[in-house]
């Protein structure tokens, strides 16, 4: 039996191949794009610093948020008091700390469920649970990113995180398709695989001790930890954010960057880094 494979199907072969990566090369330079604006708000926002800061995450906060709540639309979450909470917890957060923070999650739960049970529309538990969970997952985070500002260094700490947290993802992004074999949670999002992970994770490490070479005040064993912990954890986010939105039934938080979904699509994973990203760097101080 001739085995040899006929020319024309040798050149729709390479014509589907090509077609891959094109499409592949597209969709890259899109999520490039996409990324784009939100990195340049981040230097500005953060360099600034102090309530400036605050109030840019504060907006950013309000979008996610939204989307959140809009993924939910039918269990009617309250809407305005997971906005005042997540005011509690950022001028918590640019005013003290940890203890001042905590002070005023346990504080919004109380605004959640007052401003809910004197509004009109009847919040049911389960909205109630969608405005808590929306505190605790975005406004928490976002209270660290302050934090995390407000460290000795805390400026270039926060470049860091993000910088090996977008790493962390480009790297899965590009290991998963070109080396990916085994699913790595089929049942929440089918396109990641461990071999993608694994990358990830090598790579957001390394562009974390790489940053950390223009840093003189920080040594290399600090920074490869801190790439480590952003590295772990940043893919949870993400896969997180993949759960909330299999649960929602919707395929993107939101749609403010058009086909590429919206603001808690581009911070799933930094909901998560920044948060041990602020802890680990507080040990290491």
């Amino acid at each position: 039996m001739d085995n040899r494979q006929h020319p024309n199907e040798r050149s729709r072969g390479l014509r589907l191949r090509w077609l891959e990566l094109r499409n592949g090369s597209s969709d890259v330079t899109a999520r490039i794009a996409t990324a784009v604006p939100l990195v340049l708000l981040a230097i500005v926002l953060v360099a600034v610093g102090g309530w400036v800061f605050a109030f840019g995450i504060f907006i950013l906060g309000v979008i996610a948020l939204r989307e959140l709540f809009s993924m939910f639309e039918r269990l009617s979450p309250p809407i305005l008091a997971g906005f005042v909470g997540l005011l509690l917890l950022l001028v918590a957060a640019e005013s003290g700390g940890p203890t001042r923070v905590l002070m005023a999650l346990v504080g919004s739960l109380a605004v959640v469920f007052l401003i809910s049970i004197t509004d009109r529309q009847r919040t049911s538990l389960p909205g109630l649970a969608i405005a808590i969970l929306g505190l605790v997952w975005i406004g928490l985070a976002f209270a660290h990113a302050l934090m995390l500002r407000d460290l000795a260094h805390g400026s270039a700490i926060v470049f860091l995180v993000l910088i090996a947290t977008f790493l962390t993802d480009t790297g899965a992004y590009f290991g998963g398709r070109t080396f990916g074999k085994r699913q790595l949670a089929p049942n929440i999002s089918p396109a990641k695989t461990v071999e993608g992970l694994l990358i990830g994770i090598v790579v957001g490490t390394t562009a974390a001790w790489f940053t950390g070479l223009y840093f003189d005040w920080l040594s290399g064993v600090d920074a490869l930890i801190l790439g480590v912990s952003v590295a772990l954890f940043a893919p949870l986010g993400d896969l997180f954010e993949s759960y909330v939105k299999r649960e929602a039934g919707v395929k993107d938080s939101g749609t403010i960057f058009g086909a590429h979904g919206g603001v808690l699509d581009r911070l799933d994973a930094v909901c998560f880094s920044i948060v041990v990203g602020y802890y680990v760097w507080s040990a290491l101080l």
